[in-house]
C-alpha cells in the first residue's frame, strides 16, 4: 500500500482496478491546509491521460504487475506471440500493445513482457538490437562531409539516419531507446 508521500515520477498504482503509471508530479504546500500532490496519470491498459489532486495521506494500492522474460515468435498482422522462455506457454498482445516497439521487433527477439492480473499489456524491448540494413544508398568515395549520414532501411522496414560507410546487407547495432544507429556489427 502507498501513502500519498511516496508518489513519484514512474511508480504503477492502482486506481478503481486499472493500473496507472504517473507521468508527472509536483508537490504543491499552499499557506495553510494540507499538502496537495498534483500528477499526470497514464492508464496502462487504454493509455488514456489525466491529472489528478491528491491531498497527504491519501492512500493508493500497488499495481498487480509482473515482467516476464519472453521470446518473440511471430505476427499474424494484429496480434503478436510471445513465449515465455521458461514455460514455454504462448500470450498474445495487439498491435497498439506493442506500439513503436514494432520498428525494432524480429522473430526470435527476446523481450520482458509486463502482464496486469495475468494479462499483457506492454512490452519492454532490449536496450540493443542487432538488425540488418536492407536497402542503402551507395558512397561515393571522397564524399566525407563532417557528420554526413544517408537513409537506410532496416529488415524491419524501420528507416534510420547511418554514417556513409554502412553499406546495404551489413549488421548494425541499434539502440531502441532513441532509434539511433550504434555501431556496426562483425559476423
Amino acid at each position: 500500500m502507498y501513502d500519498s508521500s511516496d508518489l513519484r515520477k514512474g511508480l504503477k498504482i492502482e486506481i478503481d482496478g486499472d493500473p496507472y503509471i504517473v507521468v508527472q508530479f509536483a508537490f504543491v504546500k499552499p499557506g495553510k491546509g494540507q499538502a496537495l500532490y498534483k500528477c499526470k496519470l497514464k492508464n496502462m491498459l487504454t493509455g488514456a491521460q489525466f491529472d489528478r489532486t491528491f491531498r497527504s495521506g491519501d492512500k493508493f494500492n500497488e499495481a498487480n504487475l509482473e515482467e516476464h522474460e519472453m521470446e518473440y515468435l511471430y505476427s499474424d498482422g494484429e496480434q503478436y506471440c510471445f513465449m515465455n522462455t521458461s514455460t514455454y506457454n504462448q500470450d498474445f498482445i495487439t498491435k497498439d500493445q506493442v506500439g513503436d516497439a514494432t520498428d525494432f521487433l524480429k522473430e526470435n527477439t527476446v523481450c520482458n513482457v509486463l502482464f496486469f492480473q495475468e494479462r499483457p499489456i506492454g512490452i519492454t524491448l532490449p536496450n540493443f538490437v542487432d538488425l540488418r540494413i536492407t536497402k542503402a544508398e551507395l558512397w561515393a568515395k571522397g564524399d566525407t562531409a563532417t557528420g554526413s549520414t544517408k537513409p537506410a532501411t532496416l529488415e524491419t522496414g524501420y528507416v534510420i539516419q547511418v554514417p556513409p560507410f554502412v553499406d546495404e546487407g551489413e549488421l548494425v547495432r541499434i539502440d531502441t531507446r532513441t532509434g539511433a544507429y550504434v555501431e556496426r556489427v562483425k559476423e
